[in-house]
Parts: structure tokens; sequence; C-alpha cells
């Protein structure tokens, strides 16, 4: 295979393919609210006035103001995605979109790619530093975000698949993620963005006390399974409660002598501690929370860079998610039958999407929900969710503050937690509790409009995206 073109500029790209007729165009998100090559190149498409776009994000974060622009002069007529939040979601909740909204899983995007169900013409891939053979890797350089997990199914698949980046370097890269043999274009711009954007804001262990609370009872529910041994594995989110969870199973850890055999998913400082410390032995790494988490990549030999596919792709016999044992994850809302919402708030506002959490809930042997029984005065357990976005299936135990739920699908683990004093209660009676304090809450409705779709890891419709009530 030749080597790729060299480029100077974004616009250079355009004297040799035509961009009018590529609508597929896909960009990962690794460098999340510091990114500064998915504006560069939409306002490109916007100064050509490129129509009928097809637009293949890994995630849409706020500061991806462009995509806005183009879908209100309705040249972004469809969107696939694993996540909306900001601007974007806001407008398409009220407004749809041209065409269709598909929310995916991070695992079922890969797999998406890979298959050809999602097919993409141009990847535009941001990476912190490329060879002269068109490898690039995300742990190196001015910009470096970590591991571009996100971005190498797209690199693999795409028709033409387009680096840029601000690093070049001569040397061959050793290991790099992306592999130079399936890259056409590489091009040179000032910088691909600002690494401290990595940072959600939300990466910190929560204070509040009934945060606390909550991940307390998360741990003791942890620690006092069987399956809770040395060799076990874990992934936490990087939300406040659930970094707490694995803060309070560090210290047992080290109480009693247990190491774990690896942590998977998004990693921040805290998971790279643990490996520092010994408590486990591998971190397998799809994206970089943190900046911690970003140096300790490119540092340690057992901080493992992995793709999408590798890390929850169903139908890659290799991924790491499962072996996986325990998995700590978030919800905007629950119901009485375990389903979870992470996509949209309960007035239909698209405010997340996926991500991961269908893919480890689905496969990890124990799925613990943590949250708040009330949020902003409104009751998290719902009679139905406003949008399933994980089966309840596929969610075990649901902690709060003021009790803890078991699936009724998990009798064994209903019995061997019996044995505790922890507080077990029926759904039900979680959701009575919380409406004891609140009232019930109104019903908002649904205005029947659908705007999009979310799809299981099989592309399946799980559930239906309605446009806003009016």
């Amino acid at each position: 295979m030749s080597k790729p073109v060299f480029l100077n500029s974004i616009p250079d790209l355009f004297e040799h393919i035509n961009i009018h007729e590529h609508k597929h165009i896909s960009f990962h998100h690794h460098l999340r609210n510091g990114d500064d090559v998915i504006n560069r190149v939409l306002s490109i498409y916007e100064a050509y006035n490129v129509k009928d776009i097809h637009l293949h994000p890994s995630a849409i974060f706020p500061s991806y103001h462009r995509i806005l622009s183009l879908i209100k002069r309705g040249q972004i007529t469809d969107i696939t995605t694993s996540y909306i939040n900001g601007d974007v979601g806001e407008y398409i909740s009220e407004y749809g979109l041209k065409g269709n909204l598909l929310m995916t899983s991070h695992g079922t995007r890969a797999r998406g790619i890979i298959e050809g169900k999602e097919s993409i013409n141009i990847a535009y891939l941001a990476v912190p530093t490329v060879d002269q053979n068109g490898n690039g890797t995300g742990t190196i350089g001015p910009s470096r975000c970590g591991s571009l997990g996100y971005a190498v199914a797209d690199s693999e698949h795409a028709d033409i698949v387009v680096l840029i980046t601000d690093n070049i370097v001569d040397e061959t890269l050793i290991n790099p993620q992306i592999d130079g043999r399936h890259v056409d274009y590489v091009i040179t711009v000032e910088s691909i963005g600002d690494p401290k954007g990595i940072v959600s804001g939300i990466t910190q262990l929560t204070t509040n006390p009934i945060g606390v609370k909550i991940a307390h009872t998360a741990a003791t529910i942890l620690t006092s399974l069987s399956s809770m041994k040395s060799g076990f594995s874990y992934q936490s989110g990087a939300g406040g409660i659930s970094l707490k969870v694995t803060d309070y199973l560090r210290q047992y850890m080290e109480t009693s002598n247990i190491k774990a055999q690896f942590f998977s998913g998004g990693i921040t400082a805290y998971h790279v501690n643990m490996l520092t410390e010994g408590l486990v032995e591998e971190l397998y790494d799809v994206q970089c929370f943190d900046l911690r988490a970003v140096e300790s990549i490119s540092q340690y030999e057992h901080h493992h860079a992995i793709s999408a596919s590798k890390y929850a792709n169903p139908q890659d016999d290799t991924r790491v998610i499962k072996a996986l044992d325990f998995v700590i994850l978030g919800a905007t809302e629950i119901d009485v039958n375990f389903n979870c919402n992470v996509t949209t708030d309960s007035f239909n506002t698209i405010i997340g999407g996926s991500g991961g959490h269908h893919d480890v809930a689905e496969e990890a042997n124990v799925t613990i929900v943590v949250s708040p029984l009330i949020k902003g005065r409104i009751p998290i357990v719902k009679d139905r969710v406003t949008t399933i976005t994980t089966p309840g299936q596929h969610i075990d135990i649901f902690v709060t503050e003021r009790g803890v739920a078991i699936n009724p699908n998990r009798e064994d683990l209903i019995n061997e937690l019996s044995q505790t004093n922890i507080n077990l209660l029926p759904i039900d009676t979680l959701k009575n509790i919380a409406e004891n304090y609140t009232g019930k809450p109104k019903e908002i409705g649904q205005s029947h409009e659908p705007i999009g779709y979310i799809l299981d890891r099989d592309y399946n419709r799980i559930d239906t995206l309605y446009k806003k009530k009016g």
C-alpha cells in the first residue's frame, strides 16, 4: 500500500477529493471539549455548502458548535452517535433533524463500522502524533490525549482516512494505535486542540454526604459478595459517586490484601494510582478521562490503549468486558423494571447517551447502578423511564441512600446479600419512598413525533426518541 499524502492545510485536501461526493463523515471525541478539529473541518463543509451530510461522531460535546450551525442550515441531515451533550442535543430535542438520529453504544458503533452497517466515506481523525508512514498515536505530542480507542475502527474501515495532527515525527512510531497502512492523507495544522478540555469536571470524588453514603453502601455490597476475591475485574464510570466507590474499594483491597486482574473503560487518575500501588495488574483504556491517565498510558507498560472493538464489540471474541466481574454505573432515571435512562432527562431533552453503559451492563457479571433517590426534587424511579438506554434485564442492583433494590431475576444476589445488614427493598418501595417526599410527579407526556431511535448491540431498535412536547 502506498504512503499517505501529506498536506499543509485542511482546504488543500479538497483539491484531491470532491467534498460533495462523500457525505458520510466521522470524527472521534478523545479531546472532548478541547477538540479543535471537528469545528475546523465542518466550517469548510459550511463554506462549500455541502448538503445531506450524515455525521458519524463517536460523541458530541458542547464545544462542537459548528455541528449546530450546519444542522440549522439543513446541511447535516442525519447523525449516528453514542452520546450528545449541550446545544446540539437541546436543539434536536426541540426540532429534530431533517433525517434520522440513531444512538448506539460505543461497542455497537465499532461493530457497525467493522461490519459495514455504519458506512463511513471520510474519517477525519485528530491524532496528536503521526510519523512519516502515517502511523498515529495519542500518547505523545503537545496535544496528547492518550488512548485513541474510538478512532481505530474508523481508521481501518472508512473509504478515505484523513489524519489531522500538530506533530509530525521522523522516527517510526512503536506500537501506534493508528496503522499508517490504512491512512490516505495526513494534514498538519498549528494545533488540534487543548488537552485540558479532556477533563469533564465530574472526575472528582463526591464529598456530598448523600453521595458518600451511596458509595459506601455500594462498596459494602461489592466486598460482601463471594466473587470479590483476588483476580477480579472491575469498571467504574467517572462520576463522583462511582469514583468514591472505587476509593472505598481501594481501601478494602489494601487491608484485605486483594489484587485485581484488570480495570477497563475510561481511565482516571484514581485507577492509575491503584496500578502504581500494585492493587491492579492491568488497565485496559479505551479513553483517558483526565491528564494523569494521559501521562500514565505512555509511562506504564501495564496501562494499555485498546480499540472500541477490543473493548466492547459484541462480535469481537477478544473483547475485554466479556471477562468483567463488576461495573458501577450511573443513571438519569430507572424504572420499576430496572430499565435505565442515561440519554434524556424527564422532559425529553437529550443530555447524553449510552457510551459504554449498555455494553458493560450486558456483559458484566454484576452491574450496580448508583444514584440519589431524588434529583432536583424529581424521583429517579419511574413507572417507565422516559427513554430506555439499557434494558432492565442487564441491571442487577440499584443503590440509593434509602435502600438497595436487587433485580428479582438475580436470586443468587438476593440470597447472598440477604445474609448482610444491607437494607434490601423492592424497587417499588424505593419509588414510593421518593414520592412520599416529592409527591407523584406530574405526567409530562410525549409529543408522539419521533426524532430518533436507540439501538441495541445487534442494531435493533429498543426505544424511540420523541420531540419535546411544546
